[in-house]
């Protein structure tokens, strides 16, 4: 073990950072928050069925999360093969810095690290208010359907919620790391006690045929049928996400190189299958009256399924669990934002780099930038007041933004004539037919995300993600630019802080058997040192 670690530290001087973190996280931990941050039951069903019942019924909910899964597939792969050839922290915007042309690098290293960024933040947002919503639902159906929160009321619990997360992500990562293990294990019980218990339990009137479960295309929203199905995607677009997740932990990692690709892969196939079994089992069992689901008082379609099956006290008990693990994904989110959040500070990318740029001494934590993005998610959540669609704007953003740096950073292993040193894991000859699908897949969803869920809809009604992510991302090219202070003048993109603060960029691709001297440059990671990994 400590020959593994010796060989994650010299791994991580070749890219040209000093191990700053405790190498806490077990491969299985590692996946653990992937796993976690898809959050199968919880989010998959209970906070995004809203977008397959009405655009297609059981037909979208079984084979248009088949058929986006399938393609989703394709973006772990190529991330997982970049994770293993630079497993830091930094992740995307230190790939991007790395691989593209000189004259744009810098450029589109801001870019994406304000994108991942800003998507990172958007992710904790969207969980933790999903979080909020449930545990309203579950009140909702404690009290016979009679109560119904208002906006006041989810955002107190909202509230509540980031500052628990942010208290607990505040404490050792070891903690986090042991954690990993029960939230797998919590999240997988729950999802087979749904695909076992949900069709066994379900009364005769709401059991379906297979005929119905596997070939009834309803379509509630009004858009053309083809174009419904494509609008059902969103369902697992917001669920099998987060590819980044185990990238941003990698500093953690014990056998990062190995461990955060197959975290990526695993994750997103057993994410993808077990999903999978959960949709089929909600077809058998939820009824021919979709409309009756998406109106229901409680608020949340998955809820109130279970409602139809399992009766108040049973819906409780399940529902119960599914904050649970609402809430466990919230603390695995956070601590995969935080570290973005604290890789980008170390580069001097974010305001107040310095303060964000800290470990704590006494829990081995980077506390600050683990309350920056708590502070940073609580703003976009205040958005709620604006009406649901400014709230689903922003959180369209923990998709949308992300694609973008996920697009970018593919891309410039391959356009920006860089040679690519593959780690431990590598697709070998189907590694451009991978990127290409990948980036095709997340260019095509993009666009399907900026539209509304409905056709002709009205000014609140609009989809205003087009507006937020062109903000953001107009607003990130200014800032770069601005006058005198804009990062135009001062960000070079990844700094090592081994040696005498020269940038990483100048020793990483070098042959890998070359050393630099002490003026000025890291250590290249011996071919040796790669391989033993």
């Amino acid at each position: 073990m400590e020959t593994v670690k010796r060989n994650d530290e010299a791994l991580l001087a070749g890219l040209g950072y000093r191990q700053e973190f405790k190498r806490s996280f077990t491969p299985f931990e590692v996946f653990g928050v992937g796993f976690s941050i898809i959050g199968l039951f919880p989010l998959s069903r209970a906070s995004v069925l809203v977008y397959a019942i009405p655009n297609g019924g059981a037909v979208a909910m079984v084979w248009g999360w088949a058929t986006c899964a399938f393609f989703l597939t394709f973006i772990a792969l190529a991330m997982a093969e970049l994770g293993s050839a630079a497993p830091t922290s930094g992740g995307l915007y230190y790939w991007t810095f790395m691989f593209s042309s000189p004259r744009w690098r810098t450029l589109l290293a801001w870019i994406v690290g304000y994108s991942n960024t800003i998507g990172n933040l958007s992710a904790v947002a969207s969980v933790d208010w999903g979080c909020a919503v449930q545990i309203m639902a579950a009140v909702s159906i404690g009290s016979g359907l009679s109560f119904a929160p208002t906006t006041a009321q989810t955002f107190g619990v909202y509230v509540a919620l980031l500052v628990c997360h942010g208290s607990i992500c505040s404490l050792a990562p070891k903690v986090i790391a042991r954690l990993q293990t029960v939230y797998v294990v919590l999240n997988v019980l729950l999802c087979l006690v749904i695909i076992i218990g949900l069709p066994s339990a379900t009364p005769h009137e709401f059991r379906n045929s297979a005929k119905y479960a596997f070939g009834s295309f309803e379509n509630v929203d009004g858009w053309p049928n083809g174009y419904a199905f494509i609008l059902s995607f969103l369902a697992p677009l917001w669920t099998i996400g987060g590819f980044d997740a185990s990238v941003h932990i990698s500093e953690e990692a014990t056998n990062a190189s190995v461990a955060v690709p197959w975290a990526i892969i695993y994750s997103t196939t057993s994410g993808s299958v077990l999903g999978w079994a959960i949709n089929v089992a909600l077809a058998f069992s939820m009824g021919t009256d979709l409309e009756s689901i998406i109106d229901s008082p409680i608020g949340q379609p998955m809820a109130s399924i279970l409602f139809n099956v399992f009766g108040q006290r049973g819906t409780l008990t399940i529902w119960a669990f599914v904050v649970i693990i609402q809430f466990m994904m919230g603390t695995s989110i956070l601590t995969a934002a935080s570290r973005q959040s604290f890789a980008f500070s170390r580069d001097g990318g974010l305001p107040f780099s310095d303060v964000l740029y800290r470990v704590s001494a006494r829990t081995g934590a980077p506390v600050n930038s683990v309350w920056f993005t708590v502070f940073n998610a609580l703003l976009l959540g205040l958005l709620s007041f604006a009406g649901p669609s400014a709230i689903g704007a922003v959180f369209s953003l923990a998709v949308t933004a992300q694609f973008i740096s996920y697009s970018i950073a593919i891309s410039a292993r391959f356009l920006g004539g860089k040679e690519f040193r593959p780690g431990p894991f590598t697709l070998g000859i189907f590694s451009p037919i991978v990127a290409v699908i990948a980036v095709a897949w997340m260019i095509f969803t993009t666009v399907v995300f900026l539209f509304p869920t409905s056709p002709n809809p009205s000014a609140p009604d609009m989809n205003w993600t087009v507006v937020v992510l062109g903000g953001v991302i107009t607003l990130s090219v200014v800032y770069f630019y601005f006058p005198l202070y804009g990062g135009v003048y001062w960000f070079t993109g990844p700094i090592a802080n081994i040696g005498h603060g020269v940038h990483a960029q100048d020793s990483v691709f070098q042959e890998p058997s070359e050393k630099q001297d002490d003026k000025g440059s890291v250590l290249a990671v011996n071919v040796e040192v790669t391989s033993s990994l």
